[in-house]
């Protein structure tokens, strides 16, 4: 595994935890285990590493669960967005990398854990695709962008986390 000198940033939906790597590893991939999949609701995770000496906490800190005896998982007590899947014995921190301010950057070059792959993965590319929300509910697109509290794609200097409601 390379590790690649880089700067990215990412941090959870409502911006009440941030964080910043100065290095990635490449190895960007999709896990299927049932862990993975219970952790983020739905049927893999996409996670790419930031070697744990690169990676700082740069607005709040992670709420953690340790699902094993060797994995912590991070996500934001506030608005519940997973954040990372972390092996404690192994020094990265495998993010999220729909958490990162440029999910594009880290494409997945690989499948693991695939005994729980749901039968139907291989299908996804063969689905109707919709388009754009502003296409298909120009009304219901219009009320999200009005009431939106989720955190832009990038660092702010201040941000006021909206604080959930029970």
């Amino acid at each position: 595994m390379n590790r690649i000198d880089t700067e990215v940033t990412g941090g959870c939906q409502c911006g009440a935890v941030r964080y910043r790597a100065t290095a990635m590893l490449d190895n960007s991939h999709l896990c299927h285990c049932r862990m993975c999949q219970k952790a983020t609701g739905n049927i893999f995770s996409a996670l790419v590493a930031a070697p744990d000496d690169a990676l700082t906490w740069t607005r709040g800190r992670p709420s953690v669960w340790k699902s094993s005896e060797k994995v912590e998982r991070g996500f934001c007590a506030n608005c519940g967005t997973p954040l990372f899947f972390h092996h404690v014995e192994n020094g990265r921190t495998n993010l999220m990398i729909g958490t990162l301010d440029d999910p594009s950057a880290f494409p997945p070059h690989s499948n693991i854990c695939t005994e729980n792959m749901v039968a139907w993965f291989d299908t996804i590319t063969e689905i109707e695709n919709t388009g754009a929300t502003e296409n298909n509910g120009a009304a219901w697109a219009a009320a999200i962008k009005a009431s939106n509290n989720q955190h832009p794609d990038h660092d702010t200097a201040t941000w006021e986390v909206k604080a959930r409601e029970d």
